[in-house]
């Protein structure tokens, strides 16, 4: 297995991409969990890409990105269009707004309308945290 610029040191990334290969190979059968722990001590002490090379030559694929020639580790951006984007920071005073106005009008001094902005906020947090998850 021929590793692209074995000279190159890791990076923090590089080493948690090798890490979640050999959690895919646990996953599947092919390591047991004392080899996956000597593996993971081994990828976590490596210094250079060269280091990786000898801990996958027995695996097949998912193997990390440095070691398949051609194949770079991309990090992956979040994409949110304008239209969500202006949507999601106008969701809280537009809820703030309209629970002014049901305070007044239909609610007439219950307070709890107030949760209204709140609650919108925990709701467009819990959607944007999992806009940047998704691969």
């Amino acid at each position: 297995m021929a590793v692209e610029r074995p000279e190159y040191r890791l990076s923090d990334a590089e080493r948690q991409d090798a890490l979640d290969a050999l959690s895919e190979h646990v996953r599947t059968g092919r390591l047991d969990l004392t080899e996956f722990d000597e593996r993971s001590q081994q990828v976590s002490a490596a210094k250079f890409r060269r280091d990786l090379a000898p801990l996958f030559s027995d695996l097949p694929e998912p193997k990390p990105a440095v070691l398949v020639p051609g194949r770079a580790l991309v990090p992956r951006q979040p994409v949110a269009r304008p239209w969500q984007q202006r949507l999601a920071a106008s969701a809280v005073p537009i809820a703030a707004l309209l629970a002014v106005v049901l305070f007044f009008t239909v609610a007439r001094g219950m307070i709890f309308v107030f949760l209204l902005p709140a609650i919108v906020a925990m709701v467009a947090g819990s959607c944007a945290s999992h806009r940047h998850r998704r691969p």
